[in-house]
Formats: structure tokens, sequence, C-alpha cells
């Protein structure tokens, strides 16, 4: 790692937007975690609001589905508009946004309101990072995006955690409830701020899309174009995504993934609201909070490995290791069906999970010309929670209330084995006589 940040620092020496990219980047996911565990607080672990399995459901979905559904039509405006402005203006709806949040737990008001508000917010945030993410070009040359990338997904998953782990601290200190809840989302609202504020320095123009693609499309520009431009959205994103079979592949396992950590987080939710059902580790939202810890140092550990592993054994072999990681984790851990192994599963799913979203970024990166980049991104970010959310409801309907059920987990281990078949056949598409490893 120590080679990557003398890289990193090295880009930041050439590359003098990378550092301000990069603090945006990092106070995003910071804001991220805190306000994710507040919200995780506020829903799942709070005695005074009632979790079932179909109500954990309905909450993913209420809060990632619908973004997960517009996200790609999205996508077209940071391929369309400067995406500093975007940006800018994201962080200050989602101020508003987490103030609102806020606003609602204080007043302890029941209902869908705060689930909407929360499916904004999070929406907004992951509309940024995929900003951020199909600006990265602009900003550093090629031959610096591998450790650019690893270094700020390094200290970005470090900082998400540590964003979610502050968040519970303020609740355990507030007191769990909505008064604790209420407080951590409010302190949240700092994030964002700070966000937007590194945001505005950038120049205009500075993270794309290209000028020739700024002047053609401001030019062409009326609400006819526009409605046109962004219903066609996520069939441009398919498009350029099956014309690079790297980018194919990184999806298909990215979509096999969160299917199967979707699953798993109904489980280990259900499992942590049953104070009997740990060996060892603590339960309810310090299990939650514990988890999240788990699942991040696997991410910053896989981030510190990947420029090594990367390099030596290609994205395509790098992304099958991620696979098959995450199916022995699948088989040995969570099928024991306990709080304390679902943890050990979490931090091996870190480490794959994040192997597989990084190999994904540089295909896109450097697979993707950057007037089309923001709609892919913005179809990963589709698969990304759409996959999650789409699996918990499903398996919301099969799972046992204290959360085991072996047949979900096994089903898990197929969806892997699935994956690993149909990255075969990628690579087949694009290398016939070349094994897909």
């Amino acid at each position: 790692m120590t080679n990557r940040m003398s890289e990193f620092a090295d880009a930041m020496r050439h590359s003098p937007g990378l550092a301000r990219l990069a603090v945006v980047r990092w106070v995003n996911q910071f804001g991220d975690g805190f306000f994710q565990a507040a919200l995780g607080g506020a829903i799942l672990f709070n005695p005074e609001r009632q979790t079932e399995p179909i109500a954990i459901a309905v909450g993913f979905v209420v809060l990632l589905l619908p973004y997960s559904l517009i996200g790609p039509f999205i996508g077209t405006m940071l391929d369309r508009w400067d995406r500093r402005l975007v940006i800018v203006w994201a962080a200050v709806i989602r101020c508003g946004l987490v103030a609102a949040a806020s606003i609602v737990l204080f007043a302890s008001i029941n209902g869908p309101i705060l689930l909407l508000i929360a499916l904004a917010a999070i929406g907004v945030s992951r509309f940024v990072l995929s900003g951020l993410s199909a600006s990265l070009p602009n900003v550093v040359a090629q031959q610096h995006l591998v450790p650019a990338n690893a270094v700020l997904v390094t200290l970005g998953a470090g900082f998400a955690g540590l964003g979610a782990s502050a968040s519970i601290l303020v609740v355990s200190l507030v007191g769990e409830g909505d008064v604790g809840s209420g407080t951590a989302t409010a302190v949240s609202i700092l994030a964002p701020l700070a966000g937007g504020v590194a945001a505005w320095g950038f120049a205009q123009g500075s993270l794309g899309p290209g000028r020739l693609t700024m002047l053609l499309t401001r030019s062409q520009r009326t609400w006819r174009t526009e409605v046109a431009a962004v219903a066609t959205g996520l069939a441009t994103g398919a498009r350029a995504v099956w014309h690079s079979p790297g980018v194919t592949t990184a999806l298909a396992a990215l979509g096999a993934h969160r299917i199967t950590f979707g699953v798993n987080t109904l489980i280990m939710v259900l499992l942590l609201q049953d104070p009997e059902g740990s060996l060892r580790l603590p339960g309810g939202l310090a299990g939650f909070g514990l988890a999240i810890a788990a699942t991040a140092t696997g991410m910053v550990i896989a981030a510190v490995l990947m420029p090594f592993v990367i390099p030596r054994l290609g994205r395509t072999r790098t992304i099958v290791s991620g696979v098959i990681l995450a199916l022995a984790a699948q088989v040995v851990f969570v099928r024991m069906l306990d709080q304390d192994s679902l943890i050990i599963a979490a931090f091996l799913f870190g480490i794959a999970g994040q192997s597989i979203k990084l190999c994904s970024d540089a295909a896109m990166q450097i697979e993707i010309p950057d007037g089309k980049r923001g709609r892919v991104f913005a179809l990963q970010d589709m698969v990304f929670n759409a996959a999650f959310v789409a699996a918990i409801a499903i398996a919301a309907s099969f799972v046992a209330p204290d959360g085991r059920s072996i047949s979900l987990v096994y089903a898990g281990a197929v969806i892997y084995a699935l994956a690993l078949a149909g990255i075969a056949l990628n690579a087949r598409r694009r290398v016939r006589n070349r094994w897909f490893w």
C-alpha cells in the first residue's frame, strides 16, 4: 500500500484536482456511513418501531429500488450537464433531505414518510458517487487510474465504516429510539455540506463531460431533446456494457454478489434481533455496527491488495477469485446461521465484493468513452441496488422469522456458481479459444 500511496501522491502532484475530488468523495462516504447507520438504528433496531421480515424488505425496497430504476436515466445528466454543478446541487438537496429526516425522527412521526425521505437522500448520494467515479478520468491520467482508484476506495471504505461507527456511538450516548437516531441524523448533515463546498471549488467543466459534448448538447438542448435523452439512457448504457466484455463480466459478478448479499443481510438482521442468537458477540444495533465494521475492514484490505493482484492476474481472474471467495464464505460460514459466523462472513464478503467492484470501476473508466461513462456508472448503480433489494423482497416471503433458513443460504451459493458459468460464457464470446481465467 505504501507504493500505491506514493503513486497517489505523484498523481496529485501532476493533477491538483485529485486532492479536491478525494475530499468530496471521502466526506460524502463518511456522511453515507453516518446517515445509513442512524437509519439502521431508527428502522431496524429501534424498540419504538416493530420490524419483521416483510417490513424490513419493504424498507429496503422503498429506500433503494426507485432510484435503481431511474438511475440509468438520470445518469444521462452526467454525460450532458456540467458534473461539477450536478454534484454541488446534489449536495444542497441532500442537506435538505437529511434535515427533514431528522425532524421526522424527533417528532416520532410514523408511516412511510421517513422511508420516502431516506429514499431520496440515499439516491442523491449514490448519484454523487456515480458522478465522482465518472469524473475521475478527467482529473488524472489513465496510467494513474489504478493507484488513484485503490487509494480513493481504500480510504473511502474506511471513512464509511468510521462514519457508521461514529453514528452508532452518538446513538449509544444519546440513547436508542427516535431521539438518538434523530440526533445522529442531524449531525450527519455536516458531511454533504462540506462535500458541496469542496465540489464548488472545481473549475467549470473540469469534471466533464468533454467540452465538445457540452457544446453540442447545449446548442441542441430543448425540453423534447432532454426528455428523449433521459428516456434512452438505459438502452445507451446497456449497449455500451454489451460492447465491452470486461464490463459485462464485472456487472454479472457484481449482480450475483449483491443478490446473495441481500439475502444474507436479511438473515443477519433477523438473527441480530434475537438476543439468544450469538455465541459471544453482541446483537441488536451494536451487532449491526460490528457487521458494518467487519465488511468495511474487508473492503479496505481488498483495496490494499487489488493494485498488486489485478496487474498480475488481470481483471477477469481477479473477479473470478472474488466470486469463489464469496462462494466459500457462503457455504462455510453463512451456512452455520449464527451471528458470530455471519460477522466472519461479512468480513470475507467485504473483500470479495470490493475486489469485484474495483475491477468493475477500472473496466468502466478505461473501456467506456467519456460521453457514455455516466450512464454506464448509473447502470452499475442499478445493478448494485436493484439486485440487493429484489433479493431481500423475494427472500422475505420465505425466510424464517428468526432468520434460520438454510435453503436461502444454499440458493445464494447456487447464484455464485451461476455467475461463474456466466463469466465463462462471456469470456468465450470475446476470446473463443481461451478459458475464462
